[in-house]
């Protein structure tokens, strides 16, 4: 079998075939891969609602409304038992976290008060930041109960009322501005 000369015409071709494979094998696996993504995800969410106003009978995530506050969107998912509003369940984003962006899901009873917070996603420092989530400390619980009116949504540093996880003032900061951020597009809704 006679060697193909190198030129640039075989060259260009040759490289052309192979982008096309590439990007029909690229193609084909985010179209498999796409649903059950969306679906994992959605999952996650009403894990996370579930956590946070709990008892609800309803389909909270077909419930959904959006705010729009501090440059991105907010969604607040009504979670009822029968005609009764149980709580909304909020979710929230900082862009302040050690690692960057992070979203949680508070819950809110009525009157506003915080029912149970929980972590939907972070890239926190393992050990450290991911303190935040549930089961790994018990960060979360001296949020419950309380009402952001008469609870001020800062650590002690800053002269609020939130006990700062232990060499994670960064991440506890955030956190207090995504249920704070929260708060404010669950006033907006009412």
């Amino acid at each position: 079998m006679a060697k193909t000369e190198s030129t640039f015409i075989n060259m260009t071709a040759t490289l052309v075939v192979v982008t096309l494979v590439a990007a029909g094998l690229l193609g084909t696996v985010f179209a498999l891969t796409k649903e059950p993504i969306r679906l994992a995800e959605l999952a996650k969410k009403n894990e996370a609602i579930a956590v946070v106003v709990p008892g609800f009978d309803n389909e909270p995530s077909q419930e959904v409304q959006r705010v729009f506050l501090d440059g991105d969107s907010l969604y607040l998912y009504t979670a009822k038992m029968g005609d009764e509003i149980l709580g909304t369940a909020v979710e929230t984003f900082t862009n302040d976290g050690f690692s960057g962006n992070f979203k949680l899901m508070v819950g809110f009873d009525p009157d506003g008060t915080i029912i149970d917070i929980a972590v939907i996603k972070h890239a926190e420092t393992p050990g450290l930041g991911d303190k935040m989530e549930i089961g790994k400390s018990d960060f979360h619980l001296q949020f419950t109960g309380q009402h952001p009116d008469n609870f001020k949504l800062a650590v002690t540093k800053d002269r609020g009322d939130v006990d700062a996880i232990t060499a994670s003032t960064i991440t506890s900061r955030a956190y207090c501005d995504a249920v704070e951020r929260a708060y404010e597009a669950f006033k907006m809704a009412r």
